[in-house]
């Protein structure tokens, strides 16, 4: 993946990780997994952000996880 999809600037949200063009931090989206809801019920709420950049967080997360060894 060439670019990432997170973006951490701290002029945009104090700093917190926030979905690369938003103001939508990253932590809005896992605290909506956390709490049962879907990625179409987040996107519905956040329509900044987009369905490919939560897919490729997403991906981006799996891939550094799946990367570490034990």
């Amino acid at each position: 993946m060439s670019e990432s999809v997170v973006k951490i600037d701290p002029e945009i949200m104090s700093g917190a990780p926030c979905f690369a063009g938003t103001r939508v931090p990253i932590q809005n989206l896992m605290d909506y997994l956390e709490g049962g809801d879907s990625i179409d019920e987040f996107l519905e709420d956040f329509p900044t952000v987009s369905r490919q950049q939560v897919i490729s967080f997403l991906e981006e997360a799996k891939e550094s996880v799946l990367a570490r060894t034990v």
